[in-house]
């Protein structure tokens, strides 16, 4: 059988595309399973109002049931940790929120590191986040506040925030 040089070129090009189309066809459905959302505060927060507003609609899309678990306590660690520890398959997910960047400097030991051990997925909320001194504290700048801490470490690496100090 005879071919054209072109025809051959296509043919040849077309079997070299073909692993890698056939690989899609390999790909499984998701999700297989019940996903779990795991929220770090209470019912009835902004968190977990989100969280119960994406599963739903999730479910809706995919077709699988999407559960939320509040799990509050410890700095938003007592949520965190499983997730961290789950299967990287996507059926465990979590809505974390700005505290969870904070454990590492807060506490003496975390069992996980947010960084290496949780991927993002998605935002889902944006909010302005403000930092609150009190009066007392000589700082008028966040430049100036890190400056401050920086000078008066006993203030500043206790658990709790120094006194005059708050962030929300």
């Amino acid at each position: 059988m005879n071919y054209s040089r072109r025809r051959f070129l296509h043919l040849a090009a077309a079997s070299a595309a073909l692993p890698a189309v056939s690989h899609f066809a390999w790909a499984q459905a998701y999700p297989t399973r019940p996903v779990r959302i795991l929220v770090s505060s209470p019912p009835g927060g902004t968190a977990d109002f989100l969280a119960r507003v994406m599963g739903q609609w999730l479910s809706g899309q995919l077709g699988q049931s999407f559960v939320i678990e509040n799990k509050g306590g410890s700095g938003n660690s007592v949520a965190a940790d499983p997730v961290a520890n789950a299967r990287a398959d996507g059926h465990t997910l979590l809505v974390i929120n700005p505290a969870h960047a904070l454990n590492a400097t807060l506490y003496e030991k975390v069992n996980f590191n947010l960084l290496r051990d949780i991927t993002p997925v998605a935002g889902l909320l944006r909010a302005p986040n403000v930092m609150e001194v009190h009066p007392s504290v000589p700082v008028k700048t966040v430049p100036e506040f890190i400056a401050y801490a920086k000078a008066n470490p006993a203030r500043s690496t206790t658990r709790r925030p120094a006194p005059g100090l708050c962030f929300t």
